[in-house]
């Protein structure tokens, strides 16, 4: 780790967590933009494309109630 690395770092662990935490989320998304950019294309296109299916008949909705009852912690409330 480079001085300057080292130096940012200790005046960083200096300030109070809710700040730590805004940087240490902000670091990780600089990390994964492009990643991420992918990962909400793809996941638009399939939100599209069983919209699509839906709206052509080929797919059925379930009511979201039925769906959360069927998750593990749904099933305790």
């Amino acid at each position: 780790m480079s001085l300057d690395v080292q130096v940012i770092l200790n005046q960083a662990l200096t300030l109070p967590a809710d700040s730590r935490a805004a940087i240490a989320a902000r670091l990780l998304e600089s990390l994964d933009d492009k990643e991420q950019q992918e990962n909400n294309a793809a996941w638009a296109k399939e939100a599209e494309t069983r919209l699509d299916a839906y709206d052509q008949g080929l797919m059925s909705a379930i009511p979201g109630k039925k769906v959360i009852e069927g998750l593990p912690l749904g099933r305790n409330k």
